[in-house]
């Protein structure tokens, strides 16, 4: 998808109308998580039931047959049309990311897209999602792929797959593995560098075939499969394009539609389609855009009679980074705009028909005229979309679409389900656990990575989250200056003196930011030994789009203190587990949790200090009763009055939260993540403490937060 951003007077990125996208004791911390998850009888993501396909098909008699013979159904093009099973049959569909909704609610969000009125459901599969690291493969709980396909099946929904590699999706890289920056010599992504095609052949030779009894053809949902996505925005190598048609070939066979999707250009259609019949090409564009001289040049690129008007990017709403006004689009309007391309037999996909949420460190970023021009994304990716990120539909968007989409259906509407129940639990109290520096132990370098000079997170093995980079300095009177030329994507500085040991809080200097990097210059500081320096680095998501997607993280250049360069640097992990892993319950980390309940002097020694005002990161934690499982219902977090960080709700990543960046105040806590007893809260504050120690649970989204009072921003 390719974004197109224009600015405005006030700096702030944001779309033109429906513009086209893209433009040691470091474990101590999961000791703590596991003892909180411990504490949970019941665990986040239950296994997920095999969901059997029907025993036979709505439009035959016959048994369903295994899926090494062919039953009677096809999906194929003719005539510039589509055809399902011999009859005319137009594609009315809808994105549905599987990796964005909690599985328990799966069916709660397809049912919804039924009710809207959708036939099709396309999603993407995140390689970095299934493949965290090498060779490691997940699909289990939200990863679980198949079973999300067959639950599609079951509901009667058939199933545009984008297999990537490369998918966008405003998620991190793209979907394309973090890991892939840890190899030297790197591979070069989206190209026929043979490294990066044996990977994707490795990544395809584990997926693909997982398509095979799904296929449409072969009694299951999967009526196409995309082959990268809109390359023609990113580069014009054929040659990679054309290996990724042979494996998918090799896997899924002859009859399998292949799809590419481009922007409405000749030049991106150009480049990123290949002629002929081997791959049919779709089209996105700019909502509000006349769409047939479109699919006109469309037209172009296919084979004659095999150009169905295809629209496959139909956007409902638009994306929000962190500092922007949400983004909203009128519902009358984006509901004319899809019916101009309905009423004259055209297929559309609406992107989004539920966006969901970035849960975890997997939201993605952008970039404008250059890499430091960096605008993460937010953990909601409500999207503006008709099925909103809790699965409400009583709003007018999904109702003018519904209604667009009734005249053109041609089967009648079911009814629409009612919007799942919101409560408030009421405050959450929270105590101060730890300092994140009292998580280690400088002098053992046993946990830590040691070089000359800063080195990356990927070289160090910490993909997501945060790296903390220790050295020290000699002290001598005076101010200093200190730069970092290149930090993705936030750092903040520390100090404190050496001589005064373990029970010295270090003292905040300042922050470090990718898009507004400045000089920080250091306060007077009396010591009479050398000063230890602390830079913590948070990876805020990787750029999913256009020319500066590679983007590793941490600190790329040398740190400067008064012009010289600063050596000898010790890098340590900070173990956050991620949306798809589950912390390591074993006898290291329980034998490390003893060793953190030995310390509770220490620690209640410091949380007495009085340092909630501080900007200290530091771990807190609470919990909050539900007493009956009647009254398990979705919730929000409100973190008003608290600074940045990030939250686990019953050792479940729920994400970022940044109420002083804006917009968004809250945070969505889907009822499965919550249990009938107990439920356990822990956040990673990195700047500023509610000064009451106290998170709110709230029965409804907030999008009103940031240092310009913002509100929705209406495109």
């Amino acid at each position: 998808m390719v974004l197109r951003l224009k600015k405005t007077n006030s700096g702030a990125s944001t779309p033109p109308a429906m513009a086209k996208k893209r433009s040691s004791k470091a474990t101590l911390f999961l000791i703590f998580i596991s003892f909180i998850a411990l504490c949970a009888i019941v665990p986040v993501f239950a296994p997920l039931p095999s969901i059997p396909f029907p025993s036979r098909h709505r439009h035959h008699h016959h048994a369903h047959h295994s899926h090494h013979k062919k039953v009677d159904r096809k999906f194929e093009i003719a005539n510039d049309m589509f055809w399902k099973d011999g009859e005319p049959f137009r594609i009315i569909g809808g994105d549905l990311h599987y990796f964005r909704v909690h599985p328990e609610y799966w069916e709660d969000r397809l049912l919804k897209a039924k009710a809207l009125g959708l036939n099709t459901i396309q999603t993407y599969i995140p390689w970095n999602l299934h493949e965290p690291t090498p060779g490691k493969l997940v699909f289990e709980g939200i990863a679980n792929l198949e079973s999300f396909l067959n639950l599609c099946h079951k509901l009667d929904l058939i199933v545009m797959v984008r297999a990537g590699p490369y998918i966008c999706a405003e998620w991190d890289w793209g979907g394309l593995p973090s890991w892939l920056f840890s190899m030297s010599p790197s591979p070069k992504p989206r190209s026929s560098d043979p490294t990066f095609l044996q990977l994707v052949e490795r990544w395809w030779d584990n997926l693909l075939p997982k398509f095979v009894p799904l296929l449409f053809d072969n009694g299951g949902p999967i009526i196409m499969v995309q082959i990268e996505n809109e390359y023609g925005s990113y580069g014009s190598d054929k040659a990679y394009l054309r290996h990724l048609i042979t494996l998918a070939r090799g896997h899924l066979g002859h009859d399998t539609i292949l799809y590419t999707t481009d922007g409405g250009s000749r030049e991106n259609l150009e480049k990123g389609t290949i002629r002929g019949d081997t791959v049919y090409s779709a089209v996105d564009f700019t909502t509000g855009d006349a769409p047939w001289p479109i699919f006109k040049l469309q037209k172009e690129f296919n084979t004659p009679g095999k150009s169905p008007p295809l629209s496959t990017e139909f956007y409902t709403g638009w994306l929000t980074h962190w500092g922007e006004k949400n983004a909203k689009t009128d519902a009358d309007f984006t509901a004319a705009a899809l019916e101009e391309i309905l009423r004259k037999n055209g297929s559309a996909v609406l992107y989004m028909a539920h966006g969901g949420s970035n849960f975890g460190f997997y939201n993605g970023a952008n970039t404008g005229t250059d890499e430091a021009d960096y605008q993460p994304d937010l953990t909601s990716y409500d999207y503006d979309a008709p099925i909103r990120e809790d699965g409400d539909v009583d709003n007018s968007k999904f109702k003018a679409i519904r209604r667009v989409i009734a005249r053109y259906s041609s089967v009648p509407l079911p009814s629409v389900p009612p919007d799942n129940e919101k409560t408030s639990y009421g405050p959450i109290h929270l105590q101060r656990q730890s300092s994140l520096f009292d998580m280690f132990d400088f002098t053992n370098s046993s946990k830590a990575f040691e070089s000359e000079n800063p080195m990356s997170m990927e070289n160090v093995g910490q993909f997501f989250g945060f790296l903390l980079y220790v050295t020290e300095y000699k002290a001598r009177s005076g101010r200093r200056i200190l730069s970092i030329p290149k930090v993705h994507d936030r750092a903040q500085v520390f100090i404190s003196c050496s001589s005064e040991g373990r029970g010295a809080t270090p003292i905040y200097v300042g922050t470090v930011e990718r898009w507004l990097n400045k000089k920080l210059s250091f306060p007077e500081f009396q010591c009479h030994s050398n000063i230890n320096l602390y830079i913590l680095v948070e990876n805020m998501g990787r750029v999913n789009y256009g020319p500066f997607i590679f983007d590793r993280k941490g600190i790329l250049s040398s740190v400067y203190l008064d012009g010289n360069k600063v050596q000898g640097w010790k890098m340590f992990p900070i173990p956050l587990h991620n949306l798809n892993e589950a912390p390591n319950y074993n006898p290291i980390v329980q034998a490390a949790y003893s060793a953190f309940s030995e310390k509770s002097t220490f620690r209640k020694r410091l949380m007495n200090k009085s340092e909630n005002a501080s900007k200290e990161p530091a771990f807190y934690s609470g919990h909050f009763l539900i007493d009956k499982s009647s009254r398990v219902k979705d919730t929000f977090l409100s973190f008003k009055n608290w600074g940045k960080g990030i939250v686990f709700v019953n050792d479940f990543n729920l994400g970022r939260y940044w109420p002083l960046k804006g917009p968004q105040c809250n945070l969505y806590v889907p009822a499965p993540v919550l249990k009938q007893g107990d439920n356990f809260v822990v956040i990673l504050e990195l700047e500023s403490p509610d000064p009451k120690l106290v998170v709110h649970t709230v029965d409804e989204p907030d999008f009103t937060c940031g240092v310009n009072g913002m509100n929705a921003h209406q495109l």
